[in-house]
C-alpha cells in the first residue's frame, strides 16, 4: 500500500559524505617556502658543480661557478657583450612577429577557404618537414650575414606553428553555433566576434607560447653558423677557443632571455583570455 510515509522516504535526499580526500604532500606550502626551496637546490648544484669540476671532470670541460660568474659580469659591463645581446634581441623580436603575422595570415586564409586548404595543406607540411637550420646556408645567399638571415629563420619556425593552430583551430568551429546565430539574423560580425574569436584564442596564444623558443632557437642557430654578432656568435667563438666559462655565460643571458618572452607571453595570455572572458575558472566558479 501506498502510503505518505512511504512516499516521504522514496523522496526524502540521502546525504552522501564523500570520503576526505588526503592532500598531497607539499600542497600546504607557502610560496616563501617553496621558494626557499628552489634556491636551496640551485645552491646544492652549484656547490656540487665547484666541487666536481678539476676532480672528477676536467676543469675545460665544465669550468666551475665562479669563472662562468667572473665571465657573465665581464660580458653585462662591456659595451661589446650589450652590443651581442641587442642584436640577439632585435632579431628574435623581429623575426618572431614577422613569423606570427605571416602564419596567422596563412593559417586563417587556408582555414576560411576549405578548397585551398586542401590544395595547398599538403605543400605546407613538406616545407614544414625541412629542418629549419638546414635552410640557413640558403639564407645567407639571399640576405648575407647580416641580421634578416636571421630575422627569416627565426620567422619560418613560429610561422608555420601559427599556421597549424589558427588553420586546425578553424577546422574546428562548431559550425552549428553559426548557423544557429546566422538563423537569429547575425551578419559577419556577429559570428567573427562571438564563435570565430573565441575558438582561436586559445590555439593563437598557445602558438605564441610555442614559437617564443623556436624564434631564440632560430636567431642562434644562424648567429652559429655565420655572423658577425650576437650572443650565438659568441657562443661559437667560446666552443673553438674552449672557453667553458664563456659557453656557459652566454647559455645564461639565453636563458634569462627566454624566460623574460615566457613572462611577457604569458602575462599577455592571462589580460587577452580575461578580457575575453575565456581566462581559468577558479574552483568558487565550478558547478
Amino acid at each position: 500500500m501506498v502510503t505518505a510515509e512511504n512516499i516521504e522516504q522514496s523522496t526524502r535526499k540521502v546525504e552522501v559524505v564523500a570520503p576526505a580526500r588526503k592532500r598531497p604532500k607539499g600542497a600546504g606550502w607557502s610560496n616563501g617556502t617553496v621558494v626557499a626551496m628552489r634556491i636551496v637546490v640551485i645552491v646544492a648544484v652549484l656547490a656540487v658543480w665547484q666541487l666536481v669540476s678539476g676532480t672528477l671532470i676536467p676543469d675545460y670541460a665544465i669550468s666551475r661557478p665562479t669563472e662562468v660568474a667572473v665571465s657573465l659580469w665581464d660580458t653585462l659591463i662591456s659595451s661589446k657583450g650589450w652590443i651581442d645581446i641587442w642584436a640577439t634581441t632585435v632579431e628574435v623580436v623581429v623575426g618572431f612577429g614577422l613569423g606570427i603575422l605571416f602564419g596567422a595570415v596563412l593559417g586563417l586564409l587556408l582555414g576560411s577557404f576549405t578548397t585551398a586548404g586542401r590544395v595547398l595543406e599538403p605543400l605546407m607540411a613538406a616545407i614544414n618537414g625541412i629542418p629549419k637550420i638546414a635552410l640557413a646556408p640558403l639564407f645567407m645567399l639571399f640576405f648575407g650575414i647580416g641580421a634578416w638571415s636571421k630575422i627569416t629563420i627565426a620567422a619560418m619556425g613560429v610561422a608555420f606553428v601559427m599556421f597549424y593552430n589558427l588553420y586546425l583551430g578553424l577546422r574546428q568551429t562548431d559550425r552549428e553555433l553559426v548557423q544557429g546565430i546566422q538563423m537569429m539574423g547575425g551578419r559577419t560580425h556577429h559570428v567573427l566576434f562571438y564563435v570565430t574569436i573565441p575558438t582561436l584564442a586559445s590555439p593563437f596564444f598557445a602558438a605564441l607560447k610555442a614559437g617564443g623558443p623556436l624564434a631564440i632557437l632560430g636567431v642562434i642557430g644562424g648567429e652559429f653558423i655565420a655572423s658577425s654578432k650576437g650572443v650565438g656568435h659568441e657562443l661559437f667563438n667560446s666552443a673553438m677557443a674552449l672557453d667553458a666559462a664563456g659557453e656557459f655565460a652566454g647559455l645564461i643571458i639565453l636563458v634569462v632571455m627566454t624566460l623574460i618572452l615566457n613572462g611577457l607571453l604569458s602575462q599577455l595570455d592571462a589580460y587577452a583570455l580575461k578580457r575575453l572572458g575565456l581566462g581559468a575558472r577558479g574552483p568558487a566558479q565550478r558547478t
